[in-house]
């Protein structure tokens, strides 16, 4: 009879999706994942399968959780004021050690492009959901359905321009100006069309 697995499954996981994260996929070694999820390999394989299915499931986690930010924001405040937290929390939320980590899914398109098409693919697929959340908010803030989706795309670049400048190790004010620039723009480009 197989002994039951004995361990925090969520926190293990928790612990996973930080250091594929902060090393990528290549880099970690199993090594590395026992260790940092504090658990045997037996348990591991028997839990999660192989290194690649916890990235998977990491890689889905991460996109869940980074859709969320913004989807709570939307609840909270004006859908326009929501997108911009969305952009300055990463630089200035609970966690901004993480903030020089840059996102897990542009990392992993940046990483696996060319090399593991899957991963790089499972990766994008999240930033487009993403990218369609920043178009939905867009609608909400007034924007025709055209204008929204050009803006959406010009927010995604944005998006994937501040991650990477965060793996560079920018000050967070050289971040945080051009944030605030564009989103000075949005909203002027928002009245106009409005």
């Amino acid at each position: 009879m197989a002994r039951p697995i004995e361990f925090n499954h969520q926190q293990a996981v928790d612990k996973a999706l930080l250091l594929f994260w902060r090393k990528g996929y290549q880099a970690t070694s199993m090594s590395d994942l026992v260790d940092a999820m504090e658990i045997s390999r037996s348990s591991f394989y028997s839990a999660f399968k192989d290194k690649r299915s916890l990235f998977l499931l990491c890689l889905d986690l991460f996109g869940e959780r980074t859709c969320q930010v913004l989807q709570k924001a939307r609840i909270q405040m004006a859908a326009i004021d929501a997108l911009q937290f969305f952009f300055e929390r990463h630089l200035s939320g609970p966690r901004p050690q993480q903030a020089s980590l840059g996102c897990m899914l542009v990392n992993t398109v940046l990483e696996m492009a060319g090399v593991d098409d899957e991963l790089s693919d499972r990766a994008s697929e999240h930033l487009v959901e993403m990218q369609n959340l920043f178009e939905d908010c867009l609608g909400d803030a007034g924007c025709q359905p055209e204008q929204a989706h050009a803006l959406a795309g010009v927010l995604m670049l944005l998006n994937e321009g501040i991650r990477v400048a965060s793996r560079r190790r920018m000050k967070r004010q050289d971040q945080l100006d051009p944030i605030a620039t564009t989103f000075s723009m949005l909203r002027q480009q928002i009245a106009v069309g409005t």
